[in-house]
């Protein structure tokens, strides 16, 4: 049996088509994704605007196109912070439902992180060590404490690299000033993630995905993107001097200057320096010992939950 799984994220839309191993598990026969840029200009308002629309519905007519080749027997969707957090968000779950008869869930934060939980656990060692995995989204950032067995704590919180982006509108490069505000507003809120970190005696950083595949491959100076390797469950240590060396190196950097990094995909040059601020703010707050970045995220722990429910 082949499902495909459609992530309805705020800056990009993520396909993933997979087929039953028969044994629990799953093997992808593709992943993709397609820049969407969804909450472009809808923070002020709260309202998706009819161009970010449009390249929506264009980007999930051409998924509906991949589906249709593979003969996928079931296909489920679900969407996350940009349509739950806009007023019309539902006008865009009809328009879906419509166009393409596919119906969208649209799931909650608390949701969105146990998914993220259940995608990035494929990818690690069968140990009890607990860890924070931090997910870094356009319209939301979640954290889930746990070990591979079970969440322990978890939250997301409605300050994704969109709203990021919109709410300081860094000038370029950043300046020392806008450092300082947004990490003092990163300081402000997530003292309970701190708090949390402390409480469980957390060492060890699982980045989920998405710009965290940037960070490795940019750090291994590959010319392979994030999307060429997302198709086995993996993860991979990232050496903290590297990445401390990494973050500088993107925070003073120009829009110019990123597009010519290798590893960095032209979807994540506008976000990749705030995501980089914010997790080297991370790193340093908590004194984390262990970087580990997966390949895998909420598609693949919907994939994962589908396959052993069907």
């Amino acid at each position: 049996m082949k499902i495909a799984v459609i992530d309805l994220g705020t800056n990009t839309f993520n396909l993933l088509i997979a087929e039953n191993d028969g044994a629990g598990s799953f093997k992808i026969l593709q992943s993709s994704k397609i820049a969407v840029k969804l909450a472009k200009g809808s923070l002020e308002k709260k309202e998706l605007k009819t161009d970010a629309i449009t390249r929506g519905l264009n980007a999930i007519e051409k998924f509906n196109q991949a589906i249709k080749v593979s003969e996928v027997n079931s296909v489920y969707a679900c969407a996350t912070a940009a349509i739950r957090n806009s007023k019309n968000g539902s006008h865009f779950v009809k328009s879906v439902k419509e166009r393409f008869n596919i119906d969208v869930s649209v799931i909650e934060g608390d949701r969105e992180a146990e998914l993220i939980f259940k995608g990035v656990r494929q990818t690690l060692d069968p140990d009890d060590r607990k860890y924070i995995i931090i997910d870094i989204g356009g319209g939301s950032i979640e954290f889930v404490i746990a070990n591979r067995q079970q969440i322990f704590w978890k939250k997301s919180y409605p300050i994704g690299m969109a709203y990021l982006l919109e709410k300081f509108k860094p000038s370029d490069p950043l300046s020392i000033e806008e450092i300082e505000i947004i990490t003092n507003f990163f300081e402000e809120k997530l003292a309970e993630v701190f708090d949390e970190v402390k409480k469980h005696e957390i060492d060890t950083l699982v980045g989920a995905s998405g710009a965290f595949e940037s960070f490795s491959a940019m750090i291994k100076n590959e010319e392979k993107f994030e999307s060429e390797v997302a198709l086995q469950p993996g993860s991979y240590p990232i050496d903290l001097m590297d990445f401390d060396d990494l973050s500088w190196k993107l925070v003073s950097s120009t829009l110019k200057e990123r597009k010519k990094m290798k590893g960095l995909e032209a979807m994540r040059i506008e976000f990749i320096v705030l995501a980089a601020l914010f997790v080297k703010f991370f790193l340093d707050k908590t004194k984390i010992k262990t970087f580990i970045q997966s390949n895998f995220s909420l598609k693949e722990g919907l994939m994962s939950e589908l396959i052993q429910t069907a």
